[in-house]
């Protein structure tokens, strides 16, 4: 299926969850909560159809065709 992601067309399995989303795109195992199975901070934040999904909702997020989604990481520095 396809969705938007960061503004630029991606395609993904049907049925994926946001967090399926996440791990494809950091390469990290995440657990249902979120988290980093590594436990190393992950600094990831998402937006789905202008919503933010919070990081405990990840597992349970399905996308779905054409759902627009901002994916943002945390930068160190300034």
């Amino acid at each position: 299926m396809n969705i938007r992601l960061n503004g630029t067309e991606h395609s993904v399995d049907a049925g994926a969850s946001v967090s399926t989303l996440v791990s494809q795109l950091t390469g990290r195992t995440l657990g249902p909560d979120g988290q980093s199975a590594d436990g190393r901070k992950l600094g990831v934040a998402v937006a789905r159809n202008s919503e933010v999904v919070p990081r405990s909702q990840w597992h349970g997020t399905a996308l779905a065709e054409g759902d627009d989604v901002e994916l943002v990481t945390a930068v160190q520095g300034g």
